[in-house]
């Protein structure tokens, strides 16, 4: 059983491939970053604000700036859970998201990160708000 460090996870399984193995015999840390992206994707399509919501809007969330504790290594073949939670909302232009990466044999917990993602503009890039879809969609899911 994985024990999470917040309750309501949204999950993923991962199971590590060949080709995310580096020269030292683990997953490459760039191999993590994905596995976070993939998830934080997948979470936001779960919470109705895919690509074509997105596009009607004119909005997006971009990372910014992203924090990441490696804390074991995992290995080809290995079954991974991501876990994922928003954990803050200002109500403007950013979220943060907290991650864990768990080994799914023994629980053992490989990482934890955070991402702070700004809502921008798709046609120029630049910061706006969040327009109420992203209000209702992107609220909180677990507290610190």
């Amino acid at each position: 059983m994985i024990e999470w460090d917040l309750p309501d996870v949204h999950e993923l399984e991962v199971v590590v491939a060949p080709e995310s193995i580096d020269v030292l015999g683990h997953v490459n840390n760039t191999e993590y970053l994905r596995y976070m992206e993939r998830i934080a994707w997948q979470h936001t399509q779960v919470l109705g604000l895919g690509w074509d919501e997105y596009q009607r809007l004119n909005r997006c969330m971009v990372a910014r700036h992203t924090e990441v504790d490696y804390l074991a290594p995992a290995y080809e073949g290995e079954t991974l859970r991501v876990g994922t939670w928003i954990v803050e909302n200002d109500q403007r232009i950013t979220i943060t998201r907290r991650y864990q990466i768990v080994r799914e044999r023994d629980g053992l917990t490989l990482l934890r990160g955070r991402t702070k993602w700004v809502c921008v503009a798709l046609d120029s890039g630049k910061p706006r708000r969040m327009p109420p879809e992203f209000l209702s969609g992107y609220q909180v899911t677990a507290h610190e």
